[in-house]
């Protein structure tokens, strides 16, 4: 069996499970509907992005007929190859940690980035972004358990870092994004979205483009629908186990 690659990235075989993929969709689809409606939200205000890393064209596109149009990538040159390879009206994420040198290819790529956490970062996108028509949707990434090996802002520093953000003309701030420490149970990773959902409705009053909550990936977008959170993202329930 051979594998395809992006760049130097094994990604999954085309022939393995692409055929599951539209059920995985329709069951995911059918547990989110229940969590919405057992909390009276509607299911059409939450943004389900495919955490498409490390999948081929073929699995994104399968996923795309199935009813996903938003997928999230972590690498930018793998993300590259696809982007360019695709013809299909998709919103393309980027979700993964930004290194100063690849921000030019990314601003210009991407309609959203959800790992935004230095200023640095952000003049660079916005230089990239330049003569783009639309602005680059961002949302500001928050560190929200004080993890030490994990990226993101401190919850006290969002303020200060958005008021630095609104002079870059190429970016649309859109909201905040955050990963909970895996380790915690479901009910601590619930204090934990509450307090990022709790600064994101301060940070709406003050800004009018604050519409966005990235939170919640498979293992825990109960819990973060639960919260509040208007966009999860989503690999495993969508793609199954990377291998």
């Amino acid at each position: 069996m051979v594998s395809a690659y992006w760049g130097s990235k094994p990604l999954i075989p085309c022939d393995i499970a692409v055929n599951l993929i539209e059920e995985n969709i329709t069951s995911f689809m059918k547990e989110m509907e229940s969590v919405c409606k057992e909390q009276s939200l509607n299911s059409s205000n939450i943004v389900v992005i495919g955490a498409s890393k490390t999948q081929n064209m073929d699995s994104i596109e399968q996923a795309y007929k199935a009813g996903v149009a938003n997928f999230g990538e972590n690498y930018l040159q793998e993300a590259e190859e696809k982007i360019k390879e695709c013809d299909l009206d998709i919103c393309w994420h980027f979700i993964g940690s930004i290194q100063k040198r690849k921000c030019k290819k990314i601003a210009a790529l991407f309609d959203w980035v959800h790992t935004l956490e230095r200023i640095e970062v952000a003049e660079k996108l916005n230089a990239g972004r330049e003569g783009n028509i639309n602005k680059l949707n961002v949302c500001v990434q928050v560190n929200i358990d004080h993890e030490e090996s994990k990226s993101g802002i401190a919850l006290e520093e969002v303020n200060s870092f958005v008021k630095e953000l609104k002079d870059m003309e190429n970016l649309r701030i859109r909201g905040l994004m955050a990963i909970p420490d895996p380790s915690l149970n479901p009910e601590k990773s619930i204090l934990s979205f509450r307090k990022l959902k709790d600064k994101f409705e301060e940070l709406k009053a003050l800004n009018e483009d604050v519409d966005s909550l990235s939170m919640g990936m498979s293992g825990d977008y109960r819990e973060a629908i639960m919260e509040g959170s208007s966009m999860i993202r989503i690999g495993t329930s969508i793609f199954g186990k990377r291998t």
